[in-house]
């Protein structure tokens, strides 16, 4: 459906105060000056080199020069990440818009290499501030002008020993382009350029696999398992192609773990990256996996309601993005996109005004991108440029109640970025686990108002359906993901593993979480889910479901907090950047992390929503 079809859409985003076009002579003067400053990174690195071998060993008298290259260093690169992420960003934009777009295209190739060489001009100075003695470090951050660099750099020292000579870690770099991340591009490809055949219909319709997927967000419950088993179909046709895929990258990174090891003198394990990247400790990850277990029971009770709600005993993997099924007591109308933005910063208001009026600004100054389009990319994201500190949101508003709640969850991510944007860079990345906080918050907020103003059960169901939803998709669905990614690494790390044998793991992590709920399992779901084969992060799932229950954990406790709690609320998101989610937790919520209760009580929390919903399907009063 083109944009002059659509009744309902957003608006287009305004982009012209960042770069007038991929190729204006703005994007050049960027790249030019970042340029220039990596030229003076190379120059200040001639200082730190010589001294990495023995830098354990120097006082703070010897590596007196070592400290100023590095503090200089320190800021070369805070001038020079805006100028290097900001025309990606713009490239990025562009492209979600416009999928087909050359000049962007031709700016990301472009964008490649001074990347490339950004990474290896870091490493000198990351290694330096990783293998210094404590005294040397704590000289370097006495000053003013990098102090705010603390957290990173204390956070980066828990993994020194693991760092492999600094010839070693720029090969590593290097070869990776071509290595491990050339097998994401691969699947990349495949699946942009994947065909299926979908019974649509008495029909029988060739599309691409997303726009097969976008037939599983449908309520025709027949059409949505002819999706899902055309797409499988697909996939299965090239399971030694993704299998090859699957099996590089893991073992990329087993066999990275092992040179790592034999540095450190210790076991690696490839789940310690990932955890150290996200800020949170083992013990916790672990009483989260556990509290989400204990939760089982709940979550396949919610799954058999979505089922029974189409008439069927059992949920399906087809079944994941189904919507509230069709029919009820009233027209589904449209909610127009002016309508949804005030709805939204109502909601928002409601916690403090300020959350409103930045709802109000940012629809105001366009930071939004809503509108329908042929070429547009699938789903939903919240993006910044670094330089001017101002978020972009980017969806496809057609004005149902999903969409609302989804421009709510990007509108939080948003909010969490506006209110750190004084920070300095590095306070201003934070770990994916905690990324998901204001995001959740907000579209649960929003989802309440929707429900309040609801005027028919059936109009009800379809707010309460996201929550059931959401509740399948990060107790059952994500720990099936993390079920499925440890076992296949303890089978990687003895030998590739072949498709068969995916096919049957992948099953089994189904059949464990979802049990008796479930019709049957996905055994290609390894072979489906992008989020397998993201070169750059490896267990893309865990940090869902901590984001999920840590989000309405905060939530939980507006009322506990009072008057008091949008201060809390603010001050812990502006602290998301320079503190681990444990530490974060304690100062802001009084809670401990490791132990069950917080988390048990954010899931003992749920089962009235569940309660509610099931009133809903079955036409019950409570």
């Amino acid at each position: 459906m083109s944009a002059s079809e659509t009744a309902v859409q957003g608006v287009g985003w305004d982009l012209a105060n960042e770069y007038p076009a991929a190729d204006s002579p703005a994007v050049d003067a960027d790249l030019d000056e970042a340029g220039r400053l990596l030229d003076e990174i190379e120059r200040r690195n001639a200082v730190l080199i010589p001294l990495l071998a023995n830098a354990g060993d120097l006082d703070t008298e010897v590596a007196r020069d070592a400290l100023t290259a590095s503090r200089d260093i320190h800021a070369l690169v805070e001038r020079a990440k805006p100028l290097l992420e900001d025309p990606e960003t713009y490239a990025e934009c562009c492209l979600s818009v416009d999928s087909q777009d050359e000049k962007a295209q031709a700016l990301l190739g472009r964008l490649q290499a001074v990347k490339k060489r950004f990474a290896e001009l870091n490493e000198p100075h990351s290694q330096f501030l990783d293998l210094a003695s404590g005294d040397v470090v704590e000289n370097y951050l006495d000053d003013p002008a990098v102090a705010p660099s603390r957290f990173a750099v204390e956070h980066s020292r828990k993994q020194a020993d693991e760092l492999l000579p600094l010839a070693e870690e720029n090969l590593v770099t290097s070869l990776a382009e071509d290595g491990i991340h050339a097998w994401g591009r691969l699947y990349d490809q495949l699946s942009g350029t994947l065909e299926c055949a979908v019974t649509v219909g008495n029909e029988l319709n060739s599309m691409g696999i997303a726009e097969a997927a976008g037939l599983m967000q449908k309520p025709d419950d027949r059409l949505r398992e002819s999706a899902w088993r055309a797409i499988n179909s697909a996939w299965d046709g090239h399971a030694e192609s993704c299998a090859a895929a699957i099996n590089a990258i893991a073992g990329w990174r087993l066999e990275l773990c092992r040179k790592r090891s034999a540095r450190a003198g210790r076991t690696v394990h490839y789940l310690d990256a990932p955890l150290h990247r996200n800020r949170i400790d083992k013990a916790t990850l672990e009483t989260v996996l556990a509290v989400a277990e204990e939760g089982i029971p709940l979550a396949r009770r919610a799954a058999r309601l979505q089922a029974q709600a189409y008439g069927k005993e059992h949920y399906g993997p087809w079944d994941t993005r189904a919507p509230a099924p069709a029919g009820g007591d009233e027209p589904r109308g449209a909610i127009e996109y002016p309508e949804a933005v005030d709805l939204i910063a109502t909601a928002y208001a409601s916690v403090d005004p300020r959350m409103g009026d930045f709802v109000r600004m940012a629809a105001q100054k366009r930071w939004i991108e809503g509108t329908v389009g042929p070429r547009k990319r699938p789903g939903a994201y919240c993006t910044r440029f670094m330089k001017s500190r101002t978020p972009r949101v980017y969806m496809t508003y057609s004005g149902s109640p999903s969409d609302v709640i989804t421009l709510a969850h990007e509108l939080g991510h948003a909010f969490h970025g506006w209110v750190m944007r004084d920070l300095p860079p590095s306070q201003l990345s934070y770990g994916m686990s905690l990324a998901e906080t204001a995001s959740t918050f907000g579209e649960t907020i929003v989802r309440d108002a929707l429900l309040k103003r609801a005027e028919s059960p059936s109009a009800a169901l379809r707010i309460v359906w996201e929550e059931a939803a959401a509740l399948v998709t990060f107790i059952l669905n994500i720990p099936t993901r993390f079920e499925f990614e440890r076992n296949f690494h303890e089978a990687r790390a003895r030998q590739p593993v072949r498709p068969v044998e995916l096919k049957a793991m992948m099953a089994e992590a189904w059949q464990k979480w979802y049990g008796d709920s479930l019709a049957e399992p996905d055994p290609l779901f390894w072979a489906s889910k992008l989020h397998f084969y993201i070169s750059g992060l490896a267990f893309y799932n865990f940090p869902y479901l901590f984001g999920y229950l840590f989000s309405l954990g905060v939530y939980a406790r507006r009322d506990d907090f009072g008057s008091d709690f949008f201060s809390r609320y603010e001050a812990l998101l502006r602290d998301t950047g320079r503190m681990t989610a444990e530490d974060l937790a304690a100062k802001h919520l009084d809670v401990d992390l490791t132990k069950p209760d917080f988390w048990r009580a954010t899931l003992g929390a749920l089962e009235g929503r569940i309660d509610q919903f099931e009133n809903l399907v079955t036409g019950t009063s409570p």
